[in-house]
C-alpha cells in the first residue's frame, strides 16, 4: 500500500486519547519498536529541547511508519525549514512551539500543507509513499490528510487567541504546554492554581468549538491528569526517555541497595 496511515490521527478520529513517549536522549531507529511496546501510541521527537540533529530523528520518523507509534516532531519555533525536511524525511505531524496568533498558525499551515492547503513543495517516492511512484494528486491528497499539525498554547496571549488559532484550515490540534504557560502566567509548575485550570479550560473549549483536538503537555502527576483527560484532553505527552530510564534505574538501585 502506498500513503501510510497515521495511526495516532485515527486513534483521536475514534475518540481515544494519544499518549506520547518522549526522545530528549536517545538516539535509535529502535525507539519506536520501543514506545509501541511500552504502550504508546506516539514518539514525541523534540527538535526545540535537544541536541538531536535532523539526520537522526529523520531516521526514528522512518522507522516508525512500520509500527503503531507515529513520529510527531516539535521543531524550534517558527522553523519551517526544518518542518517541511522533517516531513520529507518519514515524520507523520509537526508540532510548532509557541503559537501567538492566527498568522503564525496560517504560515505554519501553508508551509507543511501542500495545495490548495497550502503550499508544500513535492517530493515523490518518498518514506510516506513506501517509496512509490504515487500519483502526484494522491500523493498530495494523502499527504495533507495523513500530516498532524499541532500548535503549542504557551502563553496567556495564546490562550486568548485560541479560538482562532483552532479554526485555521489544516490545524488539527492545539496542544497546551504546561510548563511554559504556568511559568508565563507567573504560577510556574501550579497546575492546580484556579487560573491554570481556567485557562485549560479555554482552550479545550476553543479546539472542541473548531472541531480539532485539545492536547496537554508538561503535567505528568498521575493524580491529576485523569482529571484533564476527563475535561476533554486527547492527545497527550506522556513523558521521557531520560525520566522513564532514571525511575527505572533508582528502583533498581533501591533495590540492590536495600539488600546491603
Amino acid at each position: 500500500m502506498a500513503i501510510v496511515k497515521n495511526a495516532v490521527k485515527q486513534r483521536l478520529r475514534d475518540g481515544k486519547i494519544a499518549a506520547g513517549f518522549g526522545i530528549s536522549r536517545l538516539r535509535s531507529a529502535e525507539i519506536p519498536q520501543i514506545a509501541e511496546a511500552c504502550g504508546f501510541h506516539w514518539v514525541f521527537v523534540d527538535l526545540e529541547h535537544t541536541t538531536m540533529d535532523l539526520d537522526e530523528a529523520g531516521q526514528v520518523c522512518a522507522a516508525a511508519l512500520k509500527t503503531n507509534a507515529t513520529a510527531i516532531v516539535r521543531v524550534p519555533e517558527g522553523d519551517i525549514t526544518r518542518a517541511t525536511r522533517i516531513l520529507d524525511a518519514g515524520a507523520q505531524g509537526v508540532v510548532f512551539p509557541h503559537v501567538n496568533t492566527v498568522e503564525e498558525a496560517k504560515a505554519f499551515v501553508a508551509a507543511c500543507k501542500y495545495p490548495p492547503l497550502g503550499s508544500r513543495s513535492m517530493r515523490y517516492g518518498g518514506p510516506q509513499l513506501e517509496y512509490e511512484a504515487v500519483p502526484p494528486n494522491e500523493a498530495m491528497e494523502g499527504g495533507n490528510a495523513e500530516t498532524l499539525l499541532v500548535m503549542m498554547i504557551e502563553t496567556p496571549t495564546a490562550v486568548e487567541n485560541a479560538a482562532a488559532i483552532a479554526a485555521v484550515d489544516g490545524v488539527d490540534c492545539l496542544l497546551v504546554g504546561g510548563s511554559d504557560l504556568s511559568a508565563t502566567m507567573g504560577i510556574p509548575g501550579q497546575y492546580q492554581n484556579a487560573d491554570f485550570v481556567a485557562s485549560i479550560d479555554k482552550v479545550i473549549a476553543a479546539a472542541q468549538g473548531a472541531g480539532v483536538w485539545p492536547g496537554l503537555g508538561g503535567v505528568y502527576d498521575e493524580k491529576l491528569l485523569p482529571g484533564f483527560i476527563e475535561k476533554g484532553m486527547k492527545f497527550l505527552l506522556g513523558g521521557s526517555d531520560m525520566s522513564f530510564l532514571m525511575a527505572g534505574g533508582k528502583a533498581r538501585g533501591k533495590f540492590f541497595n536495600s539488600l546491603d
